[in-house]
């Protein structure tokens, strides 16, 4: 259950730390008329995504799960003239939404939908021996595991990874849980716990979206 206090911070932090966004908030707009499921990353989320990408110096991104294109177009913008994005999304019709809302916002040339199973996009990205130097994880939390595997082979030295919703409320710390998705970040934890080469940490958050968390790991 989110805290009134949460949100209120947020909000607060908003306000202090954000300037109005019209871009991201017609793609917000958008998808909640569209009835897609609210799970995008806050302004705040999608800020820090920013920054990593400017800090890292990334130009090449790679996205798995577009929902409605908030995250995207947040990262789609932050990149140089010469950036891209590539993003995933299983579901025809929110993709439908997303490439609605990525056409509105004025980044379509930098951003590429992928409609299709992430798996498979990832796989032929391997095949490709595409290199991604940021890769955000906000897909199935089943797949996870399988998912930041792959993204260790789309990197290079110094690629960063960002895993979102990780704690799950803190049902992760739950060894029992017959939850497909606390099982699935588990194992991802499970898998990273072996990887050598690979800088990692993860971060517990709590703000309007509920109690969760990220976990990053840099390619050494």
């Amino acid at each position: 259950m989110i805290s009134s206090t949460a949100i209120e911070v947020d909000a607060y932090l908003e306000a202090a730390l954000l300037s109005d966004d019209p871009v991201l908030q017609a793609v917000a707009e958008a998808s909640e008329a569209a009835g897609l499921v609210p799970h995008a990353v806050t302004p705040l989320q999608a800020e820090f995504l920013s920054m990593l990408i400017k800090v890292s110096g990334a130009r090449r991104v790679l996205e798995i799960g577009c929902l409605g294109g908030y995250s995207a177009v947040a990262m789609a913008r932050a990149l140089p003239a010469d950036g891209n994005v590539l993003t995933t999304e299983i579901d025809t019709r929110t993709a439908e939404v997303a490439q609605a809302n990525i056409e509105a916002s004025r980044y379509a040339e930098k951003i590429e939908l992928r409609v299709g199973p992430a798996m498979e996009v990832l796989l032929e990205q391997v095949e490709a021996k595409a290199v991604f130097d940021f890769i955000f994880i906000d897909a199935d939390k089943v797949n996870h595991r399988n998912y930041l595997d792959q993204a260790l082979k789309l990197s290079r030295p110094g690629t960063l990874i960002v895993a979102d919703n990780v704690v799950r409320g803190g049902a992760l710390v739950d060894e029992g849980s017959r939850e497909n998705s606390v099982r699935g970040v588990r194992a991802m934890f499970d898998f990273a716990r072996d990887l050598e080469g690979v800088q990692m940490t993860a971060l517990q958050t709590v703000g309007a979206k509920g109690y969760d968390g990220m976990a990053l790991f840099r390619v050494e």
